[in-house]
């Protein structure tokens, strides 16, 4: 936490290319229980610990996979029980592993951005997703329709 009270977190917008030939990418939604929401993989920093990192961990801990780091995304600011907390978040293409329950999450699902959008539960996260697209080479953004 920050001098001036901020809690600083990082995550990904976690992507793999669609096992379906054509169809673009897909995106990693995370289901937390505690909250009963979908997200994108994140949390809070440890002490220390660069932001980079952080977001790898947090992949690795909530989705169990392994991910290349690539563009980082817009940071996101909002209020948690009356305290500003502050995201950075990174484009992060999934490059092995699988996903095993856990005290955090207990489901993990792969979506087409379209799909991913509409299961969000936050608007900010919503977001994300369309930089995630803006950030990828033309040849990996989410097929016409």
């Amino acid at each position: 936490m920050a001098a001036n009270g901020t809690v600083h977190a990082a995550g990904c917008v976690l992507w793999r290319h669609s096992p379906h030939p054509g169809a673009g990418v897909e995106i990693c939604l995370v289901h937390r229980p505690k909250y009963d929401d979908w997200s994108h993989p994140k949390g809070k920093l440890k002490r220390g610990e660069e932001a980079r990192a952080g977001a790898r961990r947090e992949v690795l801990e909530e989705t169990g996979t392994r991910c290349a780091l690539g563009p980082e995304l817009p940071t996101v600011r909002y209020p948690v029980e009356g305290r500003p907390k502050e995201v950075r978040y990174w484009a992060a293409e999934a490059t092995g592993g699988g996903f095993v329950p856990n005290g955090e999450v207990d489901r993990v699902v792969w979506l087409d951005p379209h799909a991913a959008r509409g299961r969000l539960t936050q608007e900010r996260d919503r977001e994300l997703v369309s930089a995630l697209l803006a950030a990828l080479r033309p040849a990996d953004a989410e097929p016409a329709r």
